[in-house]
This record gives structure tokens, sequence and C-alpha cells, in this order.
């Protein structure tokens, strides 16, 4: 063998060692977490139930056995805490939630670092990273630090992955920070900020009213850890919401340890922003950005009617369908995951951004002063009132979906314009469709102004149609009225007109 043969001998087999630690370290890391045999699935409807809370056996953080670069990254006045892992085009992957870690990703996302440079990073006020709230936990501070972080890391762009309300962050991302982006792809993501109009969630159709009520009564319970009831109600079923596969006992203990952890305020903070401020719609229209969609067919948090509508949009997206996942199909059918990501990120287009962005900003200049904004970022008391309802014009009748008809109609009637309540509430009505619980809100509340009115015969008529509408529960409790029963309060208020009840809220 000549010199030559020999040298090529050496670095094929340099080669094969740096891959082969690569899949050894995964393969390491997931033995362990694949039982032998048929694995039980959603499908399969099996019950299962504990009669006791069962405590949470150690296994240690996946992190521990893979190679790799861990970080903290100074953003400013807070410090991030990110891995980096593989070689290549920068992917940076961002967790759901509101209030997960990266773990959720480990081990799986090593396969991508085959062809990637991978960012595991837990965002602000989770995990590792600093619990320090800035100007509140936000939407639009996750997406600062985000870029924060990039900067950091020395990366002109990057591949944004979002995951579940981590979608959430990957789409306001891109609409602020285009230039930075060479590809979206949105994994099981969240539609909260696209408003899209779903069919109700499947995430109970598969666990039986045993399981519930085991899964109710852990909640409930006294004393445990929000590890403890993560991983005790995964026990009797829970994993069922989510999942296509059944975890094993060590995969639910990881996911109790390290993949649910944040400051009590996060969450909080975060979902109230979700209720409203943040609207996405026509924001994508024109975008040049390529988007790859993954969703699992049997991903039981939202019916089979969200990939389409999702897809429909981000016009040019393409849409990948796993059969056999559920919320996370990287678990579930990693090797056709993979895959699809390797073949999205092989050949970054060039990108000529000028005309999308000239629409983001005639975009973002419609939707300051829009009807559906002005009412999605009010707040609910009786300041807000007033400054909604001074802004208020008929033309929103047409405008607004029911929700927002109503909280519209509330603001009117604290500032006693009730002819103009008495307006949006007949146009929720008319919006509510075949909703019948909104359909008796409406007919409620029209009730309601036309007593105030002094118009009671017509009161009358709207308190009985609402009996016959709907049997719902509500709590508007900015005015300490709680609904029960319809009928029970239909019934009241045939008996005795509505007297006004006045709003306790200060914003």
């Amino acid at each position: 063998m000549t010199r030559r043969h020999v040298l090529i001998t050496l670095v094929t087999a340099f080669v094969a060692v740096s891959l082969g630690w690569r899949e050894a370290a995964f393969a390491a890391a997931t033995k362990a977490q694949v039982p032998d045999g048929p694995r039980e699935t959603v499908l399969d409807r099996r019950v299962h139930t504990e009669n006791k809370v069962l405590e949470i056996p150690y296994a240690p953080p996946l992190c521990d056995t893979l190679k790799l670069e861990k970080r903290r990254v100074n953003v400013g006045d807070c410090e991030l805490y990110c891995e980096l892992e593989g070689q290549g085009p920068a992917l940076v992957v961002i967790h759901g939630g509101p209030g997960a870690t990266h773990h959720c990703f480990h081990p799986h996302f090593s396969q991508a670092a085959r062809f990637a440079k991978v960012v595991y990073y837990d965002q602000r006020g989770c995990g590792a990273s600093g619990y320090v709230k800035g100007q509140g936990y936000t939407v639009e501070q996750a997406v600062e630090d985000l870029d924060k972080l990039r900067a950091a890391l020395g990366f002109d762009k990057w591949v944004v992955l979002g995951h579940s309300y981590g979608g959430i962050v990957a789409q306001c991302y891109v609409v602020e920070h285009p230039e930075r982006v060479a590809g979206l792809l949105l994994v099981g993501a969240a539609t909260d900020a696209l408003h899209l109009s779903l069919q109700p969630t499947r995430q109970y159709d598969c666990l039986s009213d045993a399981e519930r009520k085991r899964i109710s009564d852990i909640h409930r319970a006294q004393g445990l850890t929000l590890a403890q009831r993560v991983y005790n109600a995964h026990l009797n079923g829970d994993w069922k919401r989510q999942s296509f596969y059944r975890p094993t006992n060590e995969e639910l203990a990881r996911g109790a340890l390290y993949e649910w952890k944040h400051d009590e305020a996060f969450r909080r903070s975060i979902c109230r922003q979700l209720s409203g401020e943040i609207d996405l719609r026509g924001a994508f229209e024109n975008c040049p950005i390529p988007v790859l969609l993954l969703e699992g067919q049997w991903d039981l948090t939202w019916n089979t009617d969200k990939p389409r509508k999702l897809q429909a949009c981000f016009p040019g997206s393409r849409l990948v369908m796993f059969e056999r996942s559920g919320h996370s199909p990287f678990g579930d059918e990693p090797e056709r995951f993979f895959r699809a990501v390797e073949e999205f990120m092989a050949h970054p287009p060039k990108l000529d951004l000028a005309r999308w962005k000239a629409h983001l900003a005639a975009w973002k200049a419609s939707r300051e002063n829009s009807p559906d904004r002005i009412v999605r970022t009010c707040g609910w008391g009786r300041k807000s009132s007033e400054r909604l309802a001074a802004r208020y014009a008929a033309t929103w009748l047409n405008q607004l979906d029911p929700g927002l008809l109503l909280k519209t109609g509330f603001a009117l009637y604290d500032v006693k314009r009730y002819e103009d309540a008495l307006a949006v509430f007949r146009k929720m009505l008319e919006k509510a469709d075949e909703d019948k619980p909104s359909q008796a809100v409406a007919m409620i509340w029209q009730g309601h102004v036309l007593d105030l009115l002094n118009r009671r015969e017509e009161a009358v008529q709207c308190y009985r149609r609402a009996a016959t509408a709907g049997q719902g529960a509500w709590s508007f409790d900015q005015y300490g009225l709680r609904i029960g029963s319809v009928a029970a309060y239909v019934e009241k208020r045939l008996q005795q007109p509505f007297a006004r009840l006045e709003n306790r809220g200060d914003d």
C-alpha cells in the first residue's frame, strides 16, 4: 500500500469515527426509551390507572449524555442557556409550552446535527435561562431575545423551527427580522396569532372516564409539585392528549423533571397576551421565505381541519403529514421527519425581501388602527371600556367576530350607550351561527340592555329565546356576575328585570 493509500485510509477512518460518535450517542440515549415488541399507541385506547401517587424515578438529563457545547449568553438584562451541536447551516429550535424547555428536543435533534448546526435554548423565564421579567414576559420580548442570541452566537442568518407555542414565537420572529431567516419550519405549531376558526380539540377523545377522573384528582391534590403532577397525570393516561406512542416510564420521568419548568409568572403573562394582542392574519402574503409545515395526523391538540387551514395562511408553503405521529413527529417518525428537514435545508434560496418588507410595512400600518386590533388590545375594566367606546364606529359591526363583539358590547354598556350596545349584541347573535352558547350570551345581554331601556316586553322575549339556545355556564368577573345555569338565570330575569351592574375592573 502506498503512502497516499495509507493517508486516504486514515482520513476515511477519522471521518467515520467523527460521525460515528454522534450515531452512537443517539443510539445510547434512545435505547432505554424504546421497549421491546410493539409499542402501545393512542389508537389502542388501553385504560391504565394507578390507585396512588407515585414518586418520580430519577433519570439524568439527556444533555449530559450527548456531546453538546453548552453556553450562557447575555442578551442584555438576562442570560439565556443554550446548547450547540453539529456542523452546517444554523438551525435554531424553539420550544413550546408556554413554559416548556429545550429538553423536549433531546435526543431526537441529534440526527439533525449531521447536516446542521443545531441551536437549542431555553426562553427567558424557562428552564435554565434567567428568570428575569424585563418589560414583562411577552412574545415580543421572546422575539428580541432570540435575535440577540443569534447575534451573540455569530450567525448572520439561520433556519427557524418553532414547535407548538414556539411556532408563534417563530412566526413573529420572521415578521420582525425577515432578513435574518433562511427558512421557517413549523412543527405542530400553535395557531393563536393567526386566529383561525377551528373545529373543537380532540385531545380528550381517547381518554376513558376513569382516566379523566384520575387525572383531575391528581391536579386537584394538595402538596404535589408541578413535576409530580405531570408525571402522575401521564402515568394515568394524560400522555394520550399529545403523544402517538405511549412513552416509557423513563421518558415520562425525564419529561416531568426537565421538560416543564418555568417562572410562575411566565405562563400567566404569555397566555394573557395570546388572548388577543397578537394578530398575524395576512402577514405572510407574498412571503418569499420558504416555509415547511410538519403535522402529526394524530396530533389531538387540534382537529383534522387544522393542517390545511394553517397552510392557507402561508401561500407557497409545503405541508408534510405524518400518519403515525402526535404532537411531536420528530420523536414518533424521526427518520422521515429529519429527511424532510434535511431536504428543506439542503438548498438555501437567494431571497429578495424588498417586496415582502414593503407589504409588511403596509400591513403593520393597517393593523395598528384596525377595529380588530383596537378591541383585542383593550382590557376589560372601566378605563379600557371608555377608551374603546370612544373609538367605536358602527362600521365595526361587520368586521368583528362574535367574541370581539361581546367585548365591544360590554364597553358600550359600561358608558351607558345602550342603543349602540343593543346593536352590537344583535350582530353578535347574527354572527354566532350554530354556536349555541354564544347565541345564549348574546340574547341574555340583549335582554339586559332592553331592560335598561325600559323595553321590558322585548327583553322577556330575548330571555326566553336564550333559555332554548344553550345550557352553558359563564362568569363575567368584571361585573361580579356568574351564570351557572341559563335556565335558572332566565327564570330569575323573567321574574325581575335586570338592574345595572358596574364594572369593577380598573384597567
